[in-house]
């Protein structure tokens, strides 16, 4: 059980060699195993895996150490352009099973400007706003009488 806690935390240590090769392509492109396992699939046959082998070629994978000829081959492409400093991890065709993953920078100071200018459209407009309605307080505390109604009565009073 701890060699299991230590591939864990340490999966370049994997027991089996095989394996290592796979860990050690996912690190280099930053990616789960899994992933690269759908990422060497679609290298190797030119499309997606299929959902129905999905599950049997990962759990073959993880369960039995069963480590397809088509996976070792794209993983050691991989360590292969990663040694050789070929490899860019962050290119989006080693991310497209990423559901987070983002490949464009929002637009820029054009957005950044148009929010600012929206914002101060909304604070100038607050601000003129708050000063038509305002009145001519008695007080600057609670309750806030108007002077047309502290007016004196009737009475004179």
């Amino acid at each position: 059980m701890t060699g299991f806690f230590q591939t864990l935390i340490h999966p370049e240590r994997e027991e089996d060699p095989e394996k290592s090769v796979v860990a050690q392509a996912a690190n280099f492109l930053q990616v789960g195993e899994f992933q690269l396992l759908q990422l060497a699939y679609d290298d190797w046959f030119g499309f997606d895996m299929p959902a129905a082998q999905t599950d049997r070629i990962f759990a073959a994978y993880m369960l039995h150490g069963d480590v397809p000829h088509w996976a070792r081959n794209y993983a050691r492409k991989v360590i292969d352009h990663a040694e050789r400093g070929a490899l860019d991890m962050d290119h989006p065709d080693f991310h497209r099973y990423d559901a987070e993953y983002v490949t464009h920078v929002p637009q820029g100071t054009r957005r950044f400007w148009v929010a600012c200018t929206v914002l101060a459209v909304v604070m100038v407009g607050g601000l003129w706003l708050g000063e038509m309605s305002s009145f001519e307080a008695t007080s600057v505390l609670p309750p806030y009488f108007e002077e047309k109604d502290l007016a004196p009565g009737p009475e004179g009073g």
